[in-house]
């Protein structure tokens, strides 16, 4: 059994390794001509923030005392007039904790790409936090609406944060 797990362990991590920044490095091949992208960001909900909006923020990186990489944020006016208002967006969630109900999550703006690997930089997710909880939903997309507040000063690497996040329905 424990040959069974490690056997698992090794594939996962040799599938995300594949789909990783180094392998790409190795051997870049472009999307050969009639084929799109599959890596697009959830779809915006009617009257919803789009993906592509908050991606206007800029990543301001620099490597700190420690030699760690940290990052803050440059908002776009765009995503500045957002501060403090109710948005409705869509993303996957990211549980932080096991179980059937969340109330604290991460909501990633692309699809999960390896458990392992978090391929979202920080304004590609959103820290959501519930008053209620919500069914845990990682293979489809939900829609979260709340009161969007402006992070990352700090350099925690996290821009985004609803804290009175709601699911809905389309």
């Amino acid at each position: 059994m424990l040959r069974a797990i490690k056997s698992i362990g090794l594939v996962g991590s040799a599938l995300c390794l594949a789909h990783s920044p180094v392998s790409k490095a190795i051997e870049e091949k472009p999307i050969p001509p009639g084929l799109e992208d599959i890596w697009q960001p959830a779809q915006t909900p009617d009257g919803g923030v789009s993906w592509r909006v908050l991606e206007t923020t800029e990543e301001i990186q620099r490597t700190d005392d420690e030699g760690f990489i940290v990052s803050r944020p440059n908002f776009s006016k765009e995503v500045k007039a957002l501060e403090g208002t109710t948005i409705k967006v869509a993303g996957w969630m990211m549980p932080l904790t096991n179980g059937q109900e969340q109330h604290h999550f991460v909501l990633l703006g692309y699809p999960p790409g390896c458990p392992f690997h978090l391929h979202a930089g920080p304004k590609q997710f959103i820290e959501v936090r519930t008053p209620k909880p919500i069914p845990t939903q990682i293979w489809d997309p939900i829609i979260i609406e709340g009161t969007l507040t402006l992070t990352g000063y700090d350099e925690t690497g996290v821009f985004y944060q609803i804290a009175d996040g709601q699911m809905r329905q389309e």
